[in-house]
């Protein structure tokens, strides 16, 4: 995806960001030899797979094939798109990016830094009154009767707003925050008669919400119990704002992904302190909703880091409920959801602080199949006595939600195709209904519901489809010669062009060598990899490269081995062509002069693959002129005589 700034603003990035330094703020790394290694964040790697090459500034993992440079390191550590990687890449380096000449991003830099700024001087204030301030003692009282420890407050920056309309806009007088940019970002309402604003959060405990990169963008307030009898709201959360969004953010996943990206696994509460209390436990890949169900953005997000989605919910009916809403969604994109209800009508926070960690951590492998759940549910009471309207009433809520799912083809996974024959196998013997009826209405309600398209519309920042990086091994030769001797590429080009390669990766790389040898006059692997901003791209070249066989070659033996490697290009284009003017002339699509004149070329072709020489009236041969003798055209089959 093409950003707004110039080629030059992310070489000035890629230049002043080493990656040792980068990849060693989030991973322990050990020198051996020229490399650094250390355990990849992305798999569970007891042997350090991960390493790091400070001589071409790029990463791999040997383990599980991810690999790349700065920019691909940050795209995939934090899930976010190169042109956010880029930004704060150059935040990290206190490089200032200036936008391309006609690239101008849509919302105003200068404006968006001052919201994220804003923001973070509330959480402050509201932090530091909670835990130095004698106004915060009623939050602290709450907090400490909820179990949350005092370490707990500091790591999640729990924050207090005291109960007063304008305590936030007067301490604003004091900065270059005006009211009207903190009603942008959810902190100030206007009023609705007269001028002026008041405080959005008062007589709260607050929680800050953070994006993946752990800025903070929002807050959710809980009411003190003193207070609820004047507000209807238990919990607010600040509005839909240019940086918050509730329907595509989790609270605490800053705090959460590095420990959902190693297990897969991500568990997803509904309340902050369950959150807070699960991390206090030990706990770390639990993360909540922001007071919605979980959507499709949700899910879109989930994907970045995990596998399977547990959902804890409380043992309540309504719990239950809440269940049944998100269960198609999950269903229909094919996601691993575990649900897992707690005993006794308990809240994750209060099971905790009753039974412990362990015995949480105990009950998640528990968590049953989101389908059986469903299943379970929907024929819960259903007796063999039960009538035909209460069974088919059963039978079609679940085939209602299996519906939801693509249909079993050749290439879907078994563990599906297992799954759906079970639960039909189940529902036919729980509702006393023919299995073969069953799936036949599976089949109708499956043509008829309308499904979001496979390709949902991309977000801005969202990834582009992933592209075939699939390489044959005459292709991946080239490259890797070439990426050792960017010298000898215009001698290539002139053999090879871009349109004779099979694979677009191929043809892109080619072309992206190309364009630097022209441009700066040389193709060095860092400018190569700075041409692509796709990360499997970044993966691909960094793959080249770090298993290239070629790497120990004299350069004289490299251009040889180029030579050769053109030599048997020529050749293959010469069979292909030889091949396509045999058809044309046995299939008899060519007139007369072109049927003779393909016919000399086949001739002179088979007479230099044998070395005869064309001086030679023999037959078979042409005469000097190049035409075909007589004797030669008549051991010719008759389709091939022109």
């Amino acid at each position: 995806m093409p950003t707004a700034f110039s080629a030059d603003a992310k070489e000035n990035v890629r230049r002043a960001v080493d990656i040792v330094d980068l990849v060693g703020h989030y991973v322990q790394l050990q020198r051996r030899g020229r490399l650094y290694l250390g355990l990849c964040p992305w798999h569970d790697d007891s042997h350090p797979s991960l390493q790091v090459n400070p001589e071409r500034q790029s990463f791999k993992c040997w383990a599980c094939n991810v690999g790349g440079d700065v920019f691909s390191f940050i795209m995939k550590i934090e899930s976010v798109s190169f042109p956010e990687a880029l930004r704060m890449l150059a935040d990290r380096a206190g490089i200032q990016l200036e936008p391309q000449r006609g690239g101008a991003p849509s919302v105003d830099d200068e404006l968006k830094r001052a919201w994220y700024q804003a923001v973070a001087w509330a959480e402050r204030q509201f932090h530091e009154l909670l835990t130095e301030r004698p106004e915060g003692e009623a939050g602290r009282r709450y907090l400490a009767d909820r179990g949350i420890s005092p370490e707990s407050i500091q790591e999640f920056q729990l924050g207090f707003a005291p109960d007063r309309w304008d305590w936030l806009l007067e301490r604003a007088r004091q900065t270059s925050f005006s009211p009207t940019l903190l009603e942008a970002v959810g902190l100030a309402v206007k009023r609705d008669q007269g001028s002026g604003h008041y405080d959005r959060f008062r007589g709260r405990v607050l929680f800050p919400i953070r994006d993946p990169q752990g800025r903070p963008v929002a807050f959710g307030g809980r009411i003190l119990p003193e207070l609820a009898q004047t507000t209807q709201a238990k919990y607010i959360n600040s509005p839909e704002t240019p940086l918050f969004s509730k329907s595509s953010m989790l609270y605490a996943l800053d705090r959460s992904k590095d420990a959902i990206s190693k297990s897969r696994t991500v568990v997803v509460v509904e309340g902050y302190t369950d959150v807070v209390v699960a991390h206090q436990y030990g706990l770390k890949n639990f993360v909540a909703v922001l007071g919605t169900a979980l959507g499709e953005r949700h899910m879109r997000l989930l994907r970045r880091y995990a596998d399977q989605v547990v959902l804890v919910l409380d043992g309540d009916e309504a719990g239950q409920r809440r269940t049944n809403e998100i269960l198609e969604l999950f269903v229909a994109e094919q996601m691993d959801l575990r649900v897992l209800t707690l005993p006794d009508e308990l809240d994750p926070c209060d099971f905790l602080l009753q039974r412990g960690g362990a015995a949480l951590a105990d009950l998640l492998p528990q968590g049953v199949d989101a389908l059986e759940h469903h299943f379970a549910l929907a024929t819960q009471g259903l007796e063999a006595s039960a009538s035909i309207h209460q069974a088919t009433q059963a039978a079609e809520r679940v085939l209602a939600t299996l519906a939801r799912a693509p249909r079993l083809r050749a290439d879907t996974p078994t563990a599906a195709r297992v799954k759906e024959q079970q639960i039909l196998h189940r529902l036919a013997r729980r509702c006393g209904i023919a299995e073969e009826v069953l799936r036949d209405r599976l089949t109708a309600l499956r043509r008829n519901t309308r499904r979001a398209p496979a390709a949902l519309v991309a977000e801005p920042g969202s990834e582009s489809p992933p592209r075939d990086l699939s390489l044959d091994p005459w292709e991946r030769e080239l490259l890797e010669l070439l990426m050792r001797s960017p010298g000898a590429f215009q001698e290539v080009l002139r053999t090879i062009g871009p349109d004779d390669l099979r694979s677009s990766a191929c043809r892109d790389i080619v072309l992206a060598l190309s364009d630097l040898a022209e441009a700066e006059g040389e193709a060095t692997f860092a400018g190569l990899l700075l041409a692509f901003d796709e990360p499997d791209m970044k993966r691909l070249l960094v793959d080249l490269d770090e298993s290239d066989r070629t790497r120990d070659l004299p350069a004289d033996e490299v251009l040889a081995r180029l030579k050769s490697l053109m030599d048997s290009f020529a050749r293959r284009q010469d069979n292909l062509r030889r091949r396509a003017m045999m058809t044309a002339l046995e299939e008899r699509r060519l007139g007369d002069d072109a049927g003779l004149d393909a016919l000399r070329q086949l001739i002179q072709q088979e007479q230099n693959r044998q070395g005869i020489s064309t001086s030679t009236d023999g037959p078979g041969c042409s005469d000097r002129s190049g035409s075909p003798t007589a004797e030669g055209l008549v051991d010719m089959p008759p389709a091939a005589r022109p």
